[in-house]
């Protein structure tokens, strides 16, 4: 097994042992501590993407001197003693304190990311971007799915004992690689593949980049909060099971569309391709507004395609932009970004739908992609020729 798929399978790992609580937090907070308002359970997310989005940064700069992996022994072994710690604590201060420091720890894993990335030649980084956005995506769907599933035969607070054996089981990952893969400690890290060194990193376009990466998470995301709600009004078939997969739909796409991409021989031009997803998403989006099943079920399926090519080509353009050795550093610098973005989504749906109905968040988005791909050519441009 090589390196890479190591640690492709303990990013996987990491993602479905996180999800097995965030979607019962609620029924979490209202069982252990007797009840809590709900804007408290809110508020407890918010300040957990919050602690991801400020630590990411530190962690991106210690890895400039310690091997992530290395990082790694530690930071999931303290992540798995403090999440087994969660299960035992009943005091509602005590747990903010404990569960925040835990998720420091985990926010760890994404280190991953932009180490694999330097793994490879940058000919390979939309295949890699494809492998590692499906394995995000269906990771959370399969997390929460199976903390469902844990919920009906355990108690609720089991499942932080779930996720420390997860932490562990990542801990005892990275041991075997240290052994099996790594240089010494000192040595530079090795590769698979010789990454293809980027002369030409500007941290003016990345910071540009930055901003087109928080205006399109922010608009492609805005429909996300109420659509299962927005479903089961306007569709016949309207159960909780049907909402729940034509919510998923675009990853079931997204599955489809990284085939597609193994199989293509050509991968085209990076930014003509983003141009082409974010004109594709408007459109899908658009005709989602109007209330009709069978059009809504054709958006969701091209919104899930054109989601699926923006992302990747967008995280391709930072690996693009950047260089191996500032990988880690540049992709938390996004990171901050896509996470103001999916914030800002959640809170701007809940003010649109509560003023104007269940309708205009589709109607923002799509005028929001559109937005976003007027502005992407100038705010991103293209490399002049030498």
């Amino acid at each position: 097994m090589t390196l890479r798929t190591c640690l492709i399978m303990m990013t996987a790992l990491a993602v479905i042992t996180d999800n097995l609580i965030i979607p019962f937090y609620p029924q979490y907070f209202a069982e252990r501590f007797d009840n809590p308002p709900e804007q408290h359970v809110g508020l407890y997310l918010a300040v957990v993407s919050l602690v991801v989005m400020s630590v990411f940064p530190l962690w991106a700069r210690l890895a400039k001197r310690v091997h992530p992996v290395r990082i790694l022994i530690s930071a999931q072994l303290m992540a798995g003693s403090l999440t087994a710690a969660c299960y035992f604590i009943d005091s509602l201060p005590l747990f903010w304190v404990v569960s925040l420091l835990m998720v420091v720890f985990k926010g760890s894993y994404l280190l991953m990311y932009p180490y694999v990335m330097s793994l490879q030649q940058q000919d390979n980084h939309t295949q890699t971007i494809g492998t590692l956005s499906v394995v995000v995506h269906f990771g959370a769907i399969l997390g929460a799915a199976l903390g469902g599933l844990i919920l009906q035969i355990m108690n609720i607070g089991d499942v932080f004992l779930v996720m420390a054996a997860g932490d562990f089981i990542q801990m005892a990952i990275c041991m075997h690689l240290v052994r099996g893969y790594l240089p010494a400690a000192g040595e530079q890290p090795a590769s698979e593949e010789a990454p293809v060194k980027n002369e030409s990193r500007s941290l003016p376009a990345i910071y540009r980049l930055c901003l087109v990466m928080l205006l399109f998470y922010f608009v492609g995301y805005v429909t996300r909060p109420f659509f299962a709600v927005y479903w089961q009004q306007v569709a016949h078939w309207n159960s909780e099971m049907a909402a729940g997969f034509v919510y998923a739909l675009p990853g079931a796409v997204a599955v489809l569309a990284l085939w597609w991409g193994r199989r293509a021989t050509k991968q085209g031009n990076t930014r003509d391709g983003i141009l082409a997803g974010l004109l594709l998403g408007a459109a899908a989006t658009f005709i989602q507004g109007f209330g009709d099943q069978w059009l809504i079920l054709l958006g969701r399926v091209l919104f899930g395609w054109a989601l699926y090519q923006v992302t990747v080509r967008l995280d391709a353009l930072l690996f693009e932009l950047s260089s191996p050795e500032h990988y880690a550093v540049d992709f938390s610098k996004i990171n901050i970004f896509q996470c103001l973005g999916n914030m800002g989504s959640a809170y701007g749906a809940g003010l649109l739908v509560s003023h104007y109905g269940q309708a205009m968040p589709f109607w923002v988005g799509a005028v929001g992609l559109l937005l976003t791909a007027a502005l992407f050519p100038l705010l991103v441009r293209k490399p002049k020729a030498v």
